[in-house]
């Protein structure tokens, strides 16, 4: 079954996304595609704004995470054209704006590597990093990057 197959199936829509700032939303060195940061963002418009132990709790935190990783996917999927070619996903940096004293963080990102675990199966499955900050851009609760082995064209 193919990758649009099974994400049809799962009933999980991948974004269209679009940078806003002057970055790319992925860069391709050899075999490693390195996706920029993403956030918890619809349309441009932040969704769970706040810091996890004091606005947010660990169920909210890993909702925001979960959709920070479907924007890592709309990038995936603009630069290389398709899902399809996703070999595995490498590595996941999640950084979680935390209040102090938390230290969740695993618990927070597990929200996006599930996703990916749903999606690629095997090839889901990521070396990560969890990391509590104090502030993200507009008030993002987490921010995601990826590494992302690419299949070679055919």
């Amino acid at each position: 079954m193919s990758i649009a197959e099974h994400l049809k199936r799962l009933h999980i829509q991948i974004p269209k996304t679009e940078p806003r700032f002057q970055f790319v939303p992925g860069v391709q060195a050899g075999e490693l595609l390195f996706i920029s940061g993403q956030t918890p963002e619809i349309n441009g418009i932040m969704q769970y704004p706040g810091r996890l132990g004091a606005d947010l709790d660990i169920e909210t935190g890993q909702k925001a995470a979960r959709l920070a990783a479907l924007n890592c996917l709309g990038e995936i999927e603009a630069v290389l054209g398709s899902l399809e070619r996703v070999q595995r996903i490498v590595r996941v940096i999640g950084y979680v704006r935390s209040a102090e004293n938390f230290g969740e963080q695993p618990l927070v990102v597990n929200g996006a590597s599930e996703l990916l675990i749903e999606v690629f199966g095997e090839a889901g499955r990521h070396a990560r990093a969890a990391l509590g900050t104090s502030e993200l851009p507009f008030g993002a609760p987490v921010e995601l990057e990826m590494i992302v082995q690419v299949k070679p064209e055919e």
